[in-house]
């Protein structure tokens, strides 16, 4: 069975990315049509990266870390990941554990889960862009909330109903792609 990472985009004490991880591995789990996964990046505990050749050239990685990272992000077929906007952009977290990496991101499919003041628009159309880069496709379809309707004045995550059926849209073009995919990366 297709095996899905739902990776969180950040790790600050306070964070909303595991909720909304957790939230969205509810909704998926419901479908029956892959193995869901949270990937919460707190787990892995990445340095800043500091390797000394590009991941592009070579997967000896110096850094311990790294190895237990590179043996999760291969076993995964596709991704969804939960992106909080910070300063228009994706968080230095995320760019770190995604940089550690290259041909264990090729040839997969990935959704994106976005939240900001602005529904976490621009740091979704940034992660677009370095994920083109690993080989990523990236689907259509993003769920997209804003920190001032789906969230309490406590910062509690309260998505609104509606959010539900654009998760299910992307997972539905998300598995698509990456059975679609699936001969590229049994190459």
């Amino acid at each position: 069975m297709t095996k899905i990472g739902i990776i969180t985009g950040s790790t600050r004490p306070g964070r909303k990315s595991l909720d909304v991880a957790k939230w969205v591995k509810g909704i998926a789990d419901k479908r029956g049509d892959a193995e869901y996964e949270i990937v919460d990046l707190a787990e892995f505990n990445l340095p800043l990266y500091a390797e000394p050749v590009s991941a592009a050239y070579s997967q000896d990685y110096q850094a311990p870390e790294a190895h237990p990272w590179s043996k999760k992000i291969a076993e995964l077929d596709g991704y969804v990941f939960i992106c909080p906007e910070y300063n228009r952009g994706v968080t230095s977290v995320l760019k770190n554990a995604i940089d550690y990496l290259y041909y264990e991101w090729n040839n997969k499919a990935a959704g994106i889960v976005s939240y900001g003041s602005a529904g976490g628009v621009r740091s979704t159309e940034a992660l677009r862009i370095i994920l083109a880069e690993l080989q990523i496709a990236t689907v259509r379809a993003h769920t997209s909330m804003s920190l001032f309707t789906d969230f309490a004045k406590t910062g509690e995550f309260q998505p609104a109903a509606f959010h539900e059926k654009t998760v299910n849209t992307l997972l539905d073009q998300l598995n698509a792609w990456t059975n679609a995919l699936q001969p590229l990366r049994n190459k």
